[in-house]
């Protein structure tokens, strides 16, 4: 038992050395190279540069984060709410579903940037956040209603039987059958909507230009058109930490709501 414990340990370690290793050879190499080869800073600036800019303006990049964050959050909480609605709706109406998941699907694959334009003018140009709301939680909304749907449809049909056998209601089903047996799903599907909220937020801010205030995305802008291209890769810096931040933090939900019960959060014992 001590054995596999440590060997655990020793591998919960070398998931987090092995890259921040390799991330800190690859900066080292950058910095090198950049310096070695006298690239102008305005073309490709060294990390130093990039995380002296960072520390610089730290002030305004923070503030412009938390106004990103704070769209991106919102959005995924309603994707997470329109998706499993609308899973429910799907698996409990087939009418329901074959009516409307092709155009949830039609939302998918239209591209944000082609629609941006139009929830811009609908909305209104005075109401820039909320538009950034209604096309990232568009981005963010499939992937919970299609594996939240997959999920409630792969409920082991024994258990079906029995819950038939039993004479359980609708309810009964979907309560202690249906949502259970989709969790995993459900907890996947956020982990891939958490990222397309980010996705989707800053797609919309790009679109919306200046007027969306203080979002990274127009910051990222604001320094190209200044030939600030440290500036540019700090905030940039700040959008991939807030990525990587949201999943991981997804991933930790995921494994504390199945670690006890799910396989794939429950460790092998031999």
């Amino acid at each position: 038992m001590e054995s596999g414990t440590t060997s655990e340990a020793r591998s919960r370690l070398a998931r987090v050395l092995v890259p921040v290793a390799l991330g800190i050879l690859f900066l080292g190499v950058w910095e090198f190279l950049v310096r070695w080869l006298e690239v102008p800073k305005f073309v490709l600036p060294p990390p130093s540069l990039i995380f002296e800019s960072l520390l610089n303006d730290y002030g305004t990049l923070a503030a412009s984060m938390w106004k990103t964050l704070e769209v991106t959050i919102a959005a995924f909480l309603v994707a997470l709410v329109l998706g499993v609605t609308g899973a429910i709706l799907f698996t409990q109406s087939r009418l329901f579903e074959i009516s409307f998941f092709p155009y949830a699907v039609v939302l998918q694959v239209t591209p944000i940037v082609s629609i941006a334009p139009f929830i811009l003018i609908w909305v209104g140009l005075d109401h820039t956040e909320r538009a950034l709301l209604i096309l990232a939680t568009i981005v963010a909304f499939f992937p919970i209603l299609s594996n939240t749907t997959l999920g409630m449809k792969s409920v082991d049909h024994n258990l079906l039987n029995l819950f038939d056998l039993y004479h359980a209601s609708r309810w009964q089903r979907l309560r202690y059958l249906q949502l259970p047996s989709a969790m995993p799903y459900l907890l996947g599907g956020m982990k891939i909507s958490g990222g397309l909220a980010l996705i989707g937020t800053v797609v919309a801010e790009f679109v919306a230009g200046s007027g969306t205030g203080t979002g990274l995305a127009w910051r990222i802008i604001e320094s190209s058109n200044r030939l600030n291209i440290p500036r540019m890769f700090a905030a940039l810096l700040l959008l991939s930490a807030l990525g990587v931040t949201i999943f991981f933090g997804l991933s930790a939900v995921e494994r504390l709501l199945l670690r006890k019960w799910h396989e794939s959060a429950i460790g092998r014992e031999n």
